[in-house]
């Protein structure tokens, strides 16, 4: 599933902006350029860390928005339609049968 969903998100996700890339390179060689040979190894290692974290937050929140999605689909699917109205007077009359109980 995890993989479905992965290829899903190269489908459908936004594509990152390539101008963006490009400028964080430049900062990202800029700031090598001060540092010594184990200073750019430990630049890279953290440059690396952090891109894998925002792939797997963005690969999470889609997964999270598609599961949403699904679940929206099911509920509105149930009867073939879905009224607002309908659903709050189906939560006012359970509110007001189950109050009455609880009084009675």
């Amino acid at each position: 599933m995890y993989d479905y969903m992965r290829a899903l998100e190269d489908r459908f996700a936004p594509k990152p902006n390539q101008k963006q890339r490009q400028e964080l390179e430049s900062k990202r060689q800029e700031v090598a350029a001060l540092l010594d040979k184990q200073g750019r190894k430990k630049l890279l290692r953290l440059v690396d860390a952090h891109t894998m974290a925002q792939e797997e937050a963005a690969l999470n929140g889609f997964i999270a928005g598609f599961r949403l999605a699904c679940g929206l689909a099911i509920e509105l699917g149930a009867d073939g339609s879905y009224s607002y109205e309908r659903e709050q007077e189906e939560i006012n009359r359970l509110k007001n049968c189950g109050g009455g109980e609880a009084h009675g």
